[in-house]
């Protein structure tokens, strides 16, 4: 699905100083970064609610930046985000969560006890797959032109948004009354949802959950484009 960013000019997109992402000046990270890509900003969202420096390095899908060897040798598959650490490299948006997390032992967002951490694994299987076929790819037809059908994606979105609607009934968070990296895994192609045409008004839990995300200290929103629901 990243092939569809490479559509997009990124430079009426590039982040503001004051966006919320703490950048130092000698950052001990790189995160490689497109403003309109979903995958990519929930890394750049989770660095920013942990308050973890990082330089924010945007690549230029739009003239193949992401094609370049120099580029492909820290990801191979030609995708954002990626995350360098030193000598550590990290090229998928899930696996940053969970890199991130257990480099500074946030066990409040990643616990290590068993239950808990079957049920963050679901719900990251489900951004991957559901959220990824669902949400995000409504999205693609209407921002990036994709050849999806566009019938077919936006009822698989509010066939997966039912599920976590339903999940959300009685607890404030995909997993319980805190969020963890779940909640940042799902955030962003929700959130974006609307410009995909998906209608988010039949999910007031949903909606309700997108907004308790949105008060976190260091949150940091997805950039939006005037198309779809969102027009």
């Amino acid at each position: 699905m990243e092939l569809y960013y490479e559509k997009m000019d990124a430079a009426t997109f590039l982040p503001s100083p004051d966006d919320g992402v703490r950048i130092s000046r000698e950052p001990a990270m790189k995160l490689y970064h497109f403003p309109l890509s979903g995958h990519a900003h929930r890394a750049r969202l989770f660095l920013s609610l942990l308050n973890v420096k990082a330089e924010i390095v945007d690549v230029d899908l739009a003239h193949g930046e992401h094609k370049t060897p120099e580029f492909l040798k820290l990801n191979p598959f030609g995708q954002v985000p990626v995350l360098e650490d030193g000598d550590v490299v990290v090229n998928d948006s899930n696996a940053i969560l969970v890199y991130v997390a257990t480099k500074f032992g946030r066990k409040d967002w990643l616990p290590d006890d068993l239950a808990s951490t079957a049920k963050i694994q679901k719900w990251l299987s489900v951004a991957a797959g559901e959220i990824a076929y669902g949400p995000c790819a409504a999205r693609l037809v209407t921002v990036f032109g994709a050849d999806f059908r566009a019938e077919e994606v936006i009822a698989r979105a509010h066939r997966v948004l039912a599920l976590i609607n339903a999940e959300l009934d009685d607890h404030p968070f995909m997993t319980g009354e805190t969020p963890t990296i779940a909640d940042v895994a799902l955030y962003s192609y929700i959130a974006g949802a609307p410009e995909g045409n998906v209608d988010l008004a039949a999910h007031p839990h949903v909606l309700q959950w997108l907004a308790r995300i949105e008060a976190l200290p260091g949150f940091v929103p997805f950039p939006k484009t005037p198309v779809g629901l969102a027009a």
